[in-house]
């Protein structure tokens, strides 16, 4: 597949997403894992860890069984050349300059930037969100970019996704006190009920609109999921003064 092919395009502007198969070559995706596990075996920080989420079927505190269990690690473009490198690398760069629109893409430091470890047993559940309602930009038009590094199934924790959501507009009411939709409502109900789970083989690459509605449930394998995960947007969207979204500068690609 290739960026400028026409029906991938379009497909990204219908469903709000675009997977991409074998975007990585199998030499980097395992130096990749390599790095993570070398972070995770001691930990480096820094790093998320599920108590602090406090989502569905996450320890209750770090004292708790599995309270040590890290959901991510964080300021992944700064731990290591291989992912500096994939981030901006030809192949990646091309297929955002298309989705986006725009020949001048940046990488957000602030806002994912991260390997998702999902463990078993401790991992959490994640409801149904839009990423944007965590970031502060000029527009809410960024994408986002998830490499599996490892074969992502709806049994270990593969994301979900309502295609089309990213351009449907919803009253507040639809959303919970932290913007999750409210399942228990007829009219998300409805909507729940188009959700795709999105599979991906090792290597494959999902793009993805920060308003495209999306969860992702525990981990009931029997080994860690890891996904690295970075956000990108155009140098005209600008991250809005005093937010979290302008804590670190962002990096043209």
């Amino acid at each position: 597949m290739q960026a400028t092919e026409p029906l991938a395009i379009k497909r990204f502007e219908r469903d709000g997403y675009l997977v991409v198969p074998g975007l990585v070559d199998a030499a980097i995706r395992r130096r990749m894992l390599d790095v993570v596990n070398g972070a995770l075996e001691p930990l480096q920080g820094p790093a998320e860890f599920e108590t602090e989420v406090g989502y569905p079927g996450s320890p209750a505190s770090r004292s708790a069984a599995g309270g040590d269990t890290v959901r991510r690690l964080l300021h992944v473009y700064s731990r290591d050349d291989v992912f500096r490198q994939w981030v901006s690398s030809p192949d990646v760069v091309a297929w955002l300059r298309v989705l986006m629109g725009s020949e001048q893409v940046m990488l957000s430091q602030g806002h994912h930037n991260c390997v998702m470890t999902k463990y078993p047993g401790y991992s959490s559940r994640t409801m149904w969100h839009q990423d944007i309602r965590y970031w502060s930009f000029d527009r809410p038009e960024l994408v986002s970019v998830w490499l599996a590094l490892g074969a992502e199934r709806e049994i270990n924790g593969a994301l979900k996704v309502i295609p089309g959501s990213h351009v449907t507009a919803f009253d507040r009411g639809r959303l919970d006190r932290d913007l999750f939709l409210r399942p228990e409502l007829a009219q998300n109900a409805e909507l729940i009920d188009q959700a795709r789970v999105v599979e991906l083989e090792p290597g494959d690459t999902l793009f993805f609109h920060s308003r495209l509605f999306h969860c992702a449930g525990r981990n009931d394998s029997d080994t860690v999921k890891y996904s690295a995960v970075f956000t990108y947007h155009t140098a005209d969207n600008r991250p809005i003064p005093g937010t979290r979204s302008s804590n670190y500068p962002s990096i043209a690609v």
